[in-house]
């Protein structure tokens, strides 16, 4: 649930916590009725531009580093030697702009639905699609549970699930028979991230994403902690699943020596973002 109040803040009410967030703003950009989806574009006064989808806030242009770094850094630098990376979801680009940056991946496929989240942001959000035309790019606008359920089996190093909330066109990628598929389409030893939503309002649904994990055969989990104040709570989660070894820590001195720039994710950030508040050891399982 959304609304303008005097026309100058967009309010973002998530009613299960009984919270809202808000950013204040100049103009609506943009509004656009997708065959999947409400998109909106908001120039904002303080964050630049915002997308919404379906009245949910999904980035803004000053705080998507945030997400997109640490959807994409920790699990590429947990992996030994990711080559093949697919990517479902991410239509704004930004995990994929990440994910180039990083010289041993040799293709990236990127699965979104919705062909006019892409669109927008290339629009309104340009920087985040700067590497949309790297010839290791694959840009598809298709099912990702349909193209995850017919990969090649142990084809792929690594499976980026860059989704929104488990409702809508995201909800059959939050539950064992998708987390099957790629767990087939994975190599041994490759590794699947998703966003896994608030530890704090989620534990819930972070729980059976982790059982479902498990379930579909993942032989040990990772839940990642990360400030992201856009979303409700302001706290956000990915969690790593990897196939047949169990993590045994990530490639801290390529971390140190990587040639491209961060915002946020270092590798102090990375080994930080393992620890877990002492509710999260009493209540997660697995």
């Amino acid at each position: 649930m959304s609304e303008l109040i005097s026309k100058q803040w967009f309010t973002e009410i998530f009613q299960p916590s009984g919270s809202a967030f808000s950013l204040q703003i100049h103009q609506k950009l943009a509004e656009v009725q997708s065959p999947f989806q409400h998109i909106e574009v908001y120039e904002t006064t303080d964050f630049g531009n915002m997308m919404v989808i379906d009245g949910v806030i999904m980035l803004s242009s000053r705080e998507n580093f945030l997400y997109h770094e640490m959807l994409s850094h920790p699990v590429l630098f947990t992996h030994p030697n990711p080559q093949q990376v697919v990517i479902i979801g991410g239509g704004d680009c930004g995990t994929l702009r990440e994910v180039l940056k990083h010289r041993s991946v040799q293709a990236v496929t990127q699965i979104d639905i919705d062909e006019q989240v892409t669109r927008m942001a290339e629009q309104y959000f340009p920087e985040l699609c700067a590497s949309n035309n790297d010839p290791r790019v694959t840009l598809l606008f298709d099912d990702g549970i349909k193209y995850m359920r017919e990969a090649a089996p142990e084809s792929l190093d690594v499976v980026i699930v860059d989704s929104t909330d488990p409702i809508g066109p995201g909800e059959g990628l939050f539950n064992r028979a998708f987390y099957q598929s790629c767990f087939n389409a994975l190599k041994p030893g490759g590794i699947l991230v998703q966003q896994s939503e608030s530890p704090l309002i989620h534990l819930e649904l972070l729980n059976a994403m982790r059982e479902a994990m498990k379930d579909a055969g993942f032989a040990a989990l990772q839940t990642l902690n990360f400030p992201q104040m856009v979303y409700p709570s302001g706290w956000w989660t990915c969690t790593l699943a990897r196939k047949g070894q169990p993590f045994d820590g990530f490639r801290r001195e390529d971390v140190d020596n990587a040639d491209f720039s961060t915002e946020y994710y270092n590798a102090d950030i990375h080994q930080a973002a393992m620890a877990w508040p002492n509710f999260m050891r009493r209540k997660l399982r697995g």
